[in-house]
């Protein structure tokens, strides 16, 4: 017989964060999900991620993330946000808000929808270096301050890649905007920056898989976005999250990874970067443990 090891009783699940699609427009330096134009939606169909979002709502979830890629470039993006809504559950969008549909629009105005993005600097040019694509800036600011002025809630999320980023003119931009959740965080060495160096649970914050879970395109689960590199089981061949998450395998992931004597993850914890977990100095989210060096 199997026995787990023992890590901390798991937490009811609060938040499932969907990968929708590996596929954006831009090809961010940091990215942890390795998004761009080129990627695929990847193998779940809309139907597999409908049932995961009741699923979802069955256990308990408060709180479903739609991120990617852009989420918003997935054929069933629409609809799957209306499913959420419907099943009760409250709707966390992370866009690079480079381009929004005027359909789009409409949907964000729902009250229990909110948006989250990335911004690099107040300096377009600094900013598209990060993105990768000219005119990203122009765009992104442009779209943050519609969605002030429709009175969308947003939170932003400004990743220090280091080397003297506008980090703290950023901030200041932004909140002059209006906006009112700005968080800032370092980048992890997942994904694009990993670079040569393997990923590491020392980039993750220590609250991983505490009542969230993360589904990505082919229908892994990890315990959380940035944690991808920690499968936990897969739900694309019908399996159910409940039975994931309940499992052996499961347990085992979550005892590798050195948690922190905290509360489990909010469902307000969001992946203000492309990549992860909420940005925040220093905070809740924060990386479990600080021995990358300084990026």
């Amino acid at each position: 017989m199997t026995i787990a090891p023992e890590g901390p009783a798991a937490a009811p699940l609060r938040c499932v964060a969907i990968e929708l699609t590996a596929r954006c427009q831009l090809t961010c330096s940091h990215c942890y999900a390795e998004s761009g134009p080129t990627c695929g939606h990847g193998s779940m169909s809309t139907g597999d991620w409908r049932r995961v979002i009741t699923e979802a709502a069955a256990l308990g979830a408060v709180t479903v993330q739609l991120i990617g890629g852009e989420p918003s470039l997935s054929p069933g993006f629409t609809g799957l946000v209306g499913h959420a809504l419907d099943a009760g559950l409250r709707v966390r969008v992370y866009t690079n808000l480079y381009r929004v549909r005027g359909a789009h629009w409409s949907l964000y105005e729902h009250p229990r929808v909110d948006l989250a993005c990335s911004y690099y600097s107040d300096e377009a040019a600094e900013h598209d270096r990060v993105t990768g694509r000219a005119g990203s800036h122009t765009a992104t600011r442009a779209n943050i301050v519609e969605a002030v002025r429709r009175g969308i809630r947003v939170e932003v999320g400004i990743v220090d890649l280091g080397g003297g980023q506008r980090v703290a003119q950023a901030r200041a931009e932004l909140e002059a905007l209006g906006v009112a959740g700005v968080r800032v965080d370092r980048v992890r060495r997942v994904g694009n920056a990993a670079g040569s160096v393997l990923p590491s649970t020392s980039a993750l914050c220590g609250r991983c898989g505490d009542g969230k879970a993360a589904i990505l395109p082919d229908g892994t689960v990890a315990p959380c976005e940035i944690g991808r590199f920690l499968p936990g089981g897969s739900v694309a061949d019908g399996t159910s999250l409940a039975s994931v998450l309940a499992s052996d395998r499961w347990a085992r992931l979550r005892a590798r990874i050195p948690h922190r004597a905290a509360a489990p993850c909010d469902p307000e914890c969001a992946p203000l970067d492309d990549s992860q977990c909420g940005p925040v100095n220093s905070g809740p989210c924060g990386p479990g443990a600080d021995d990358d060096g300084d990026l």
